[in-house]
């Protein structure tokens, strides 16, 4: 169990207010402001930065953070782990993201469910933003993710390279000839939302070229790829996905890789737990069960 004063520190990262620390504790801001003096000259170092009644947090503050969510994350999986020594059951709880789960992990998923009948799977589904968010909050033991994310807060492991295409329907009819990325703007962008890996790898690229979303003619953002792919299928715009999300897709003819002289990338899927976990062990092993298939 973390100590009273370590939760306030992390009451008032939460809200970046003493005040509003204090109300959620209940607690007097005075005995906040103790709280977090101690922490400080207990680590002999500042742990917030204090401008114009502004907090943020220092490099140390930050390093703080991400042990103590560390360690939040192992308490709850500690108190879940004795829990299911009593029924001699064990419970595995991660995420993944929509792309990582629906095409990704399958065959590795259903060899694990039939070799450890006695393991029980919680699986989360959400963006990566919302995966990365659960793993500080302690309510997963590990995700997959496709997204951006701060490498120095986690244990991570490349779990699978995959490519990143653009796609249309094989009957679609383009406004103008397409060689280059930019022609693709006077389509439909068919894309998912914001906070979500597919999106994000697109941001990014669109915007080494001045580009944007909000540069497409009409835009559609849609919070599942089966759907996208559906609407790729009905001709309805055109979108860009990992090639196994469309791939089956294409290889029956109902879509086609876009030919694009400047957009060729690939990017990795990631499969990560918090740095320092008292069960890296146990992840790492996870992982290299999955990554050959063989769980």
């Amino acid at each position: 169990m973390l100590d009273f004063r370590m939760e306030t520190f992390l009451s008032v990262c939460r809200y970046m207010n003493f005040t509003h620390a204090a109300e959620a504790l209940h607690l007097t801001q005075p005995a906040i402001s103790q709280h977090i003096r101690y922490l400080e000259q207990k680590y002999e170092t500042p742990l917030f930065y204090r401008e114009k009644k502004k907090l943020s947090l220092t490099p140390a503050g930050e390093l703080l953070l991400s042990a103590l969510q560390t360690m939040q994350n192992d308490e709850n999986t500690l108190k879940k782990r004795m829990q299911e020594s009593l029924s001699q059951k064990k419970i595995l709880t991660f995420g993944v993201t929509m792309t990582v789960g629906e095409y990704a992990i399958l065959p590795s998923l259903s060899a694990f469910i039939k070799n450890h009948p006695d393991t029980d799977l919680h699986i989360r589904y959400g963006n990566t933003q919302t995966l990365l968010a659960c793993l500080q909050e302690g309510t997963i033991d590990f995700a997959i993710v496709e997204g951006y994310f701060k490498e120095d807060r986690y244990e991570v492991r490349i779990y699978k390279e995959e490519e990143y295409i653009a796609v249309a329907s094989s009957r679609h009819k383009f406004s103008q000839p397409v060689r280059f990325l930019r022609d693709l703007t006077k389509e439909r962008l068919i894309t998912r939302e914001p906070g979500s890996g597919t999106r994000a790898v697109l941001s990014r690229t669109l915007a080494l070229k001045n580009l944007s979303v909000l540069d497409f003619s009409h835009l559609v953002e849609v919070e599942n790829i089966h759907t996208i792919v559906s609407l790729l299928c009905e001709d309805c715009g055109i979108s860009f996905l990992y090639k196994s999300a469309a791939e089956q897709e294409i290889r029956q003819g109902n879509l086609c890789q876009i030919p694009l002289s400047d957009f060729k990338i690939t990017h990795n899927f990631s499969f990560l737990w918090n740095k320092g976990s008292i069960f890296s062990e146990e992840y790492e092993t996870i992982f290299q069960k999955l990554k050959s298939g063989s769980l």
